[in-house]
Parts: C-alpha cells; structure tokens; sequence
C-alpha cells in the first residue's frame, strides 16, 4: 500500500484550501497513492476565526469536493474539517451545560463544532469525530469543539486503517482499542502546536504509539510557517510539519521537516502478522485489563464502529 501524507499549512479561506487538497489528491494519485492523509483542520486553520461559522454538514460543499477529488483519481482521502455539532451555555461558574439553564440570562450561550476526519474514497464515506481535545497548556479545544464519542476503523482493499486525530496520541487506550477492532494502520491528521520540548513530545509519542500496537503509523501535520528562528517557540501558529511515518517495530521510516511537502511512504501490510507474532503485546493488554478487573468479554464494547464497507 503506498499512502502519501501531505503536509500543508490551511488559509483562512475555505475555498482556497479546498482547491489545494484537489491539486495534492490529483498529484499523489500521479505519485500512485492508494490513501490519501491531510492533516487536522486542512478546512480552515485554529485561532483563524470563529470555527461555528465556517462549519459545513458531511453533504456540504467542502466534503462534497473532497468526494468528487477522491473519486475522480480512484484513491481513498482522510482530511481534517470542521461540521456543526451543538449549542452549549456557560454558567457564571464556568461551567459548560448542552441544555439551557432555568434563567437563560445568567449564561452565555454559543455554537460547537465536531473536529471531524472525513473518509472518502472507493469503498465508501465515513467520519470521525475528534475524542480527545486539546484541554491543555492553557487552551480548551472542548470550549469551542464538542468530543466525539465513538472510534472509526475503516476497510481498504482488506487493510484496517485505525483513525486518531492530533491530541488523540497522548492516549494508549484509543490506539489499543483500535488494534483490537483489526487496524493495522493508524492514520494521524494533526494540528500539532509548536512550543518547547514538543517536537520531542511528538517524535515519542508517535514511535510509542505504533511499537504499542505493533501497528504502523502515519501522521500528516499542519506545516509551520514563519521564520525559522521561531521554530521551538511557543508563539507559532498551530503546525509543527514533521508528518511522519513509524513501522509496527516502532522504527522510524521517514520524517519532514516543518515546511509544506508530500511524504509518499509504502507499507507492507504482511509485515504487521510478522511482528506481531515476534512481539504479542496485544495479548498483554488484555492481561492489564484483566488484572484490573476488566471483563475481556466487554472489549468489543470499548465504542469501535468498523466503517467503510457500507
């Protein structure tokens, strides 16, 4: 399987980067991609203006170009977009509510999104939402994004891609999870913020995640513009580049930079039964499990949804 991971930086224009993911599908699709990975918010860039507004429905026009794009080269396209989730309202106490309060003039009120990963391509089109958002370093994603409550694995030609996005890879259990529903590739589109020590935050978590699950890993991240003596500060907009794609040993097969290009990577799905035969650790998470108290018979519940064969 040979995925390209395109590493962009969005505009704040919605039509703009809709015409950039058609070039770049239409051009890895020349590279001889047969998956497609764009990085989160390759829709329109955070802290760029209000998400709520530029929100569009799976049928709108930004997914409906995307569709036309996959179909039109054969290949399958993740990308990361914004869709219309909910409206919640801020108590004085600050906290968040989904249901309006007895005296609505004691709270404020506004719109949420879903950071959603659009899956599109000949076996089909699927969606996942964003679970794990970015409450951390003083920023609250989930103020403005609401979590997704369900994990996606999608079918390719008999390859079980796993779907994660950005701040998902902190979290062992989402990627396990997946594993157990049969991915053997996990697909990371990303936003990753730049800032002291992250890129080494980002470079261990992604090895860790795939040597865990003894699954590969492919990442495509928001490129980093600006100058490169602000590389490594936390005062850069929210892109690192760096994509990235890690084997299932956890070795690392091939990396960016931090400004915008293709990554084309193949993969031999095969290699995964290899390793994972030398090195059982899936079996070993269960055991945890186990030894916590958890009923292995209660897995399947863990809120994995296989998709793309509809």
């Amino acid at each position: 399987m040979r995925i390209a991971a395109i590493q962009m930086s969005s505009v704040p224009d919605v039509a703009k980067n809709l015409a950039a993911i058609v070039r770049a599908v239409g051009e890895a699709a020349r590279h001889g991609a047969d998956l497609v990975v764009f990085p989160e918010a390759a829709m329109f860039p955070f802290d760029a203006g209000r998400l709520d507004v530029i929100a569009q429905p799976l049928d709108g026009p930004f997914a409906t170009g995307v569709k036309k794009a996959a179909q039109d080269n054969d290949v399958t396209v993740v990308v990361g977009m914004f869709t219309p989730a909910d409206t919640v309202y801020r108590l004085p106490s600050g906290e968040l509510r989904t249901e309006a309060p007895t005296n609505a003039g004691e709270a404020n009120h506004f719109r949420r999104v879903s950071n959603t990963l659009l899956i599109t391509g000949p076996h089909g089109t699927d969606h996942y939402d964003k679970i794990h958002t970015f409450d951390a370093f003083g920023y609250r994603e989930s103020d403005t994004v609401k979590p997704g409550n369900r994990r996606v694995v999608y079918d390719i030609d008999g390859v079980t891609i796993g779907l994660a996005t950005c701040y998902d890879i902190r979290f062992p259990g989402h990627f396990y999870a997946l594993a157990k529903a049969g991915a053997t590739v996990m697909v990371v589109p990303t936003s990753w913020g730049d800032g002291p020590g992250k890129l080494e935050q980002w470079r261990t978590l992604t090895g860790a995640r795939a040597l865990d699950t003894t699954s590969y890993l492919v990442a495509a991240g928001q490129a980093r513009p600006g100058s490169p003596d602000r590389y490594g500060q936390n005062d850069g907009p929210t892109g690192i580049g760096h994509s990235v794609a890690v084997g299932p040993d956890g070795a690392r097969l091939a990396e960016t930079g931090y400004v915008a290009q293709i990554l084309v990577i193949d993969i031999d799905p095969n290699r995964v039964e290899k390793v994972r035969k030398g090195l059982p650790v899936l079996p070993g998470h269960d055991r945890d499990l186990a030894v916590s108290g958890v009923d292995l018979d209660d897995l399947r519940n863990l809120g994995v949804q296989p998709l793309g064969k509809n």
